[in-house]
């Protein structure tokens, strides 16, 4: 019988925000936690208390709620189509995951780039509400968010195993980050809805709404994969859904695709999905710390090495495919729209 997990790990950061030597051991401790959370989840809390006020984060979805609460028509007046079709705002089920329609609303930024130009894929402007405070509160929280990013990616190669000249070279492939931000919108879910408000797709702050992130965690044996009606999303895996409740102090965090090629597969990107079946408008701030549009991504031979340590075997050559980054970007985000959009970037 299997047993469901109540709750993913929760990883304090703390020690890594300084280089006390003291703190050494803890150090270590950390990014040792983060590697079996990344093993054996894919998916953990990061508490975040000694880096950031529990109330910027907090503003940030009263803020993303007070542009939802806006008239549709100045929401509007930031479409996506007024730039790259990447930029700007979405409409309720205009975003798309596996080809559905998502039942949420969007606003999505980018980081910004030198000479924008609209008409090129990726390359233009962010387009920013007239919310007092929206503006300057967002990118406060961009550039947090992109040094704890760093911190982390230091942390996680420590936990891998790297070499010190290993870590240099694989921090080099972030220090530009081609960061996405998110603000997300949800309302309740209409009676008649399937019951999915974003359906199973690969750092979260979300209000305090319970029950609405899940994460499948696969699990040989498990056959609850189907709760309440929701429809399977996993295809032919066994596993559970568990929730992934807002927890004070925390972001969610979740390995992404291109830690699954820089581990060649030891450390593998989760599915999750948004169910929002209370009353409330919801809102949540991904913020996704990306590596550099120019990088090319490639398994490491540390994370090779570290494979083969936890399989018991021996050093083999990788499985995984390597990627140049902004190429998988373009392709990923081509698949997110509706109807309009899509064909600007298929010919990319």
């Amino acid at each position: 019988m299997v047993t469901p997990i109540a709750q993913l790990p929760i990883v304090d950061i703390a020690p890594w925000l300084n280089d006390n030597p003291e703190d050494a051991d803890k150090r270590l401790a950390v990014s040792a936690a983060l590697h079996r959370a990344c093993v054996d989840f894919g998916f953990f809390y990061l508490n975040i208390d000694a880096f950031v006020d529990r109330s910027e984060p907090e503003e940030l979805t009263r803020l993303g709620k007070e542009f939802f609460g806006l008239p549709q028509e100045e929401k509007d007046k930031l479409a996506l189509k007024n730039q790259d079709y990447a930029r700007g705002y979405a409409r309720l089920k205009e975003n798309v995951t596996n080809g559905k329609a998502d039942n949420h609303e969007g606003i999505d930024f980018y980081k910004p780039v030198e000479s924008p130009d609209k008409k090129k894929p990726l390359w233009g402007e962010n387009q920013w509400p007239t919310v007092p405070g929206f503006r300057e509160k967002y990118e406060i929280w961009v550039a947090k968010m992109k040094m704890l990013g760093m911190v982390v990616m230091k942390a996680m190669a420590v936990g891998l195993g790297l070499t010190e000249e290993e870590q240099e070279d694989l921090l080099k492939q972030v220090d530009d980050s081609f960061w996405v931000m998110r603000v997300i919108g949800y309302p309740p879910l209409p009676d008649d809805h399937d019951g999915v408000s974003c359906g199973a797709h690969k750092f979260l702050y979300a209000d305090p709404t319970p029950s609405a992130l899940q994460v499948f965690l696969q699990q040989p044996g498990a056959k609850d994969t189907v709760d309440h009606g929701l429809p399977r999303e996993e295809g032919e895996e066994e596993g559970i859904w568990i929730n992934a409740d807002p927890i004070p102090g925390c972001v969610v965090c979740n390995i992404g695709e291109m830690w699954e090629i820089w581990t060649d597969g030891l450390y593998k990107s989760t599915l999750h999905r948004v169910v929002h079946r209370g009353s409330n408008y919801r809102a949540s701030v991904p913020f996704f710390f990306e590596p550099n549009f120019d990088a090319v991504v490639k398994p490491l031979a540390g994370a090779l090495r570290k494979k083969a340590e936890e399989t018991k075997e021996k050093v083999g050559e990788p499985v995984r495919n390597s990627v140049i980054y902004g190429a998988f970007l373009l392709s990923k985000v081509g698949n997110n729209f509706a109807v309009e959009g899509r064909d600007r970037y298929a010919l990319n």
